[in-house]
């Protein structure tokens, strides 16, 4: 029973660390995208970047969330009942920023779109990063530093991801953009991931030094990589914390259904999830090629 429970908290882990790196891009991209544009044809051509797998990326949020609910009922519950406010803040960005993502091309006032993706991005790039600072630390300093940390850390992963996937004006912002973000990144991160005090958090922040030092060299899928390590190994750093207890006062043992479920559930997993990760993978590889600047129809 012991090590279904451990399966299923690693396959959780693994869930939440896969959403918060696809969707970390996402959201520095909602966040950079009109302020790395000369003009609207740029600015599509930012969002083209992630337009054909961000809301592939969220499936990642709502199967983290439903393997919670499903394994773990209690620390489910416990979770988001005690930040219930910044749970629906989070869900309302989501929500704004999907329909600016749907909507910028279809309506006459595209810069109210634009300004739901912008905060739509952020929200959640700030409020999931205070809340499971908030849940490790239980305190309010502890979540703003969470906060301001991964809301940076999306800034520097997209505009990596942008320096990447576009051409032209937008690549050379994107990357002077990824330089200012990393010298704002890396102090947070020492003071944000020194309290972790373990071995992933310290070779996070190598990362992300390691991934100044590649945009620098104008080597962006590199540098992608490094900001993409970075936030994986500060993900093993959390959930390897929360281990010993999800919520204060509760055990995994505790929070955990009983085993008939949770065998249930590792056949459901062992069958479901291949599938999964093979088409997201050939999403994206579908779409690997940069984006050229997107000319408006006449």
């Amino acid at each position: 029973m012991e090590t279904v429970i451990d399966l299923w908290f690693v396959i959780i882990a693994f869930l939440w660390t896969g959403y918060f790196v696809l969707e970390g891009f996402d959201f520095g991209v909602g966040l950079l995208s009109p302020f790395v544009s000369a003009d609207d044809g740029e600015h599509r051509q930012g969002l083209q970047t992630i337009g054909p797998v961000w809301d592939g990326n969220e499936v990642w949020l709502i199967t983290a969330v439903g393997a919670m609910f499903a394994a773990f009922p209690a620390w489910y519950s416990g979770l988001f009942s005690a930040f219930y406010l910044p749970v629906v803040l989070i869900l309302v960005g989501l929500i704004v920023r999907g329909v600016g993502l749907e909507w910028r091309g279809k309506v006459s006032y595209p810069a109210w779109c634009d300004l739901g993706i912008v905060i739509g991005s952020a929200l959640p790039a700030f409020l999931w990063g205070a809340v499971f600072a908030n849940l490790l630390f239980g305190s309010a300093v502890a979540a703003l530093v969470g906060g301001v940390f991964t809301l940076g850390l999306c800034v520097l992963h997209g505009a990596v991801f942008l320096a990447l996937k576009t051409d032209g004006g937008v690549r050379r912002r994107s990357r002077l953009v990824a330089l200012a973000a990393s010298a704002v990144v890396l102090p947070l991160a020492a003071v944000a991931l020194s309290s972790l005090d373990s071995l992933p958090a310290l070779v996070a922040m190598g990362a992300l030094a390691a991934a100044a030092a590649l945009i620098w060299r104008r080597r962006e899928g590199w540098a992608f990589t490094a900001t993409a390590a970075a936030i994986v190994l500060t993900s093993v750093s959390v959930f390897a914390d929360l281990r010993g207890a999800p919520l204060p006062g509760l055990t995994l043992a505790e929070a955990a259904s009983g085993p008939y479920t949770l065998t249930m559930l590792s056949w459901i997993g062992l069958i479901a999830l291949p599938f999964v990760l093979v088409y997201q993978g050939w999403t994206y590889w579908v779409f690997r090629k940069r984006v050229r600047v997107a000319v408006a129809p006449r």
